[in-house]
């Protein structure tokens, strides 16, 4: 499926993690990614030489862009597909996985391609506002990752909840980040976040990337997360 010459080409390249067990996981999950995407929407990325820079490299940015502890927790809010986490933990199988979605066709797809990867992870159906109330993902994760469209300021609200004092929510954002940063700052604040840094990454040249962050410095008052609609009406905006 994916030519494995270019995989080892492009992670050395860009010094991320390969082996060829690696890459053998990663030729797999790229097979079960265009078989089942077409019964179900998954991705519009599906030729092999794409997937291998935009869906495969991209997630394994995060483990440049953030310190993850060993034997650490991670949750991918949103996670779709599997991006950036299934990657990550293919590359570090020490990392205790947690995938969710809101989609309960895409947890089917996640719990085949992890069975078939044999890669251990809790796939839970649930939206990211009603999980982050549960005392069960509430402030249990070392990193909460999110590789999604939604703005930062509302990201943040979904998913800082999920971590602990002392974790990192890294949010995989497009490459000019400045601007919606800025307006995220307040919300940030206010969600007991506070951004300690920005990596930026260019992989190809139709495809970059910027990675924010964000410490937990305090935990998230109990009001938030709030319901999705009133995230979107009433966003966190300071005065």
């Amino acid at each position: 499926m994916i030519d494995l010459q270019q995989v080892e080409t492009v992670f050395t390249a860009q010094q991320l993690p390969y082996s060829a067990a690696l890459g053998e996981k990663l030729d797999r999950y790229a097979e079960l990614l265009v078989e089942w995407n077409e019964k179900m929407n998954l991705t519009a990325i599906t030729k092999p030489e794409e997937i291998v820079v935009k869906h495969f490299a991209d997630s394994l940015l995060l483990l440049k862009a953030s310190e993850i502890p060993q034997n650490g927790k991670i949750i991918d809010v949103g996670t779709g597909a599997g991006f950036p986490s299934v990657p990550v933990s293919l590359a570090r199988s020490d990392l205790k996985l947690t995938l969710l979605d809101s989609l309960q066709k895409r947890i089917t797809f996640l719990e085949a391609l992890c069975a078939e990867l044999s890669l251990s992870a809790e796939c839970v159906h649930a939206r990211a506002e009603d999980a982050g109330r549960q005392p069960k993902f509430r402030e249990k994760y070392d990193v909460a990752t999110a590789r999604a469209v939604a703005n930062l300021r509302e990201l943040a609200e979904y998913c800082l909840p999920f971590v602990k004092v002392g974790g990192v929510f890294a949010a995989l954002k497009g490459y000019e980040i400045e601007e919606e940063l800025e307006g995220a700052r307040y919300a940030i604040a206010q969600l007991g976040g506070e951004v300690i840094d920005v990596k930026k990454f260019r992989l190809a040249e139709d495809a970059s990337r910027a990675i924010v962050i964000i410490k937990k410095v305090r935990p998230v008052p109990s009001k938030y997360p709030r319901i999705s609609a009133k995230i979107k009406k009433s966003p966190l905006i300071g005065q």
